[in-house]
């Protein structure tokens, strides 16, 4: 069993690292059509280095596992992390496949499109997580999500069960394939409403919509189910039973959401992980002011705020 002596990191997360390619325009061209953009950009993003990155800016002790290709975009990719301070013992390179990308198209309001070609990031397996144990074993939150293949999930939150680590499964991007075993496994359960309503297989358009959707959650096997909400904030439910909606003040401006759900978890992940007991409805609440900040400037991990950048407190 994991004691406080043992940890290390505060996060690990386990999944994918993806170069997003930016395209900013003023509205998403129609099938066949060709527009002219306004202005592209090269970002690393995919959601697991994301939700690590973020965690990392906020001054979290942080480790990424994960797989990228040998090629340029890997290289660059590796450097980014290490420059934020990330732990890379087990960001492993191979030469069977590329480096994930993601081509972004960003309208005017801030609304995105996104395509993801995950390449080197479906090679991570299940040997590789047994290699990184000790990682696993010397952090307090690990976190996983879809990007890589479930099974490396289930052996994922198999090791940090066996040492008694908080589990968070973002279930993004969902697939209607997913393996509801992997509900059971872990502690807690953060999908957003287009998640939730393929994993309950009903509809999540309201604040009662999401506490229903979230009783679902438990009764399939999670210890905690968290909704996220875009500008209606977030539903919450523990094993007291209570259901809580977390309401979050209007944005400013949205300038670019992409990656602002990445943020959230990351955030949210920090604060499970803190010495400071935050009680859950709080947690997600500062979670959800973290993410809010997030939208406010272009790009993805580039738009993460660090921890001096924030208009409050994280911890206190």
């Amino acid at each position: 069993m994991s004691t406080s002596g043992d940890h290390k990191f505060d996060v690990c997360v386990v999944g994918s690292c993806n170069v997003d390619l930016i395209s900013y325009v003023n509205r998403t061209p129609k099938i066949g059509e060709t527009i002219e953009g306004n202005k592209f950009e090269k970002g690393f993003g995919g959601k697991g280095a994301n939700q690590c990155v973020q965690a990392a800016k906020l001054d979290g002790k942080v480790a990424m596992i994960g797989k990228l290709g040998d090629d340029v975009f890997g290289q660059d990719y590796l450097e980014n992390l290490k420059k934020l301070g990330v732990n890379t013992d087990h960001v492993l390179v191979t030469k069977e496949a590329a480096t994930g990308v993601a081509p972004i198209i960003v309208d005017k309001e801030g609304r995105n499109s996104i395509i993801v070609i995950l390449g080197a990031n479906l090679l991570l397996n299940e040997d590789d997580i047994q290699k990184a144990e000790d990682v696993i074993r010397q952090s307090k939150v690990v976190v996983c999500q879809l990007e890589i293949r479930q099974e490396t999930v289930a052996k994922t939150f198999e090791i940090a069960r066996k040492h008694s680590v908080l589990t968070i499964l973002n279930p993004a991007p969902m697939s209607e394939k997913l393996d509801r075993n992997l509900l059971r496994m872990a502690d807690v359960i953060c999908p957003n409403q287009t998640e939730a309503e393929l994993l309950c297989d009903r509809s999540v358009e309201t604040i009662e919509d999401a506490k229903d959707a979230c009783r679902k959650l438990l009764e399939l096997g999670s210890r905690i189910a968290i909704i996220t909400m875009g500008e209606q904030g977030a539903v919450i439910l523990d094993e007291s039973g209570q259901c809580e909606h977390v309401k979050i003040e209007k944005c400013s401006s949205v300038c670019d959401s992409t990656g602002a759900g990445d943020s959230f978890v990351g955030t949210l992940a920090l604060l499970m992980a803190s010495e400071k007991k935050l009680a859950l409805k709080e947690q997600v609440k500062r979670a959800c002011r973290v993410a809010s900040q997030s939208v406010e400037k272009k790009g993805t991990q580039t738009s993460y705020p660090l921890k001096d950048e924030l208009r409050f407190n994280l911890f206190e």
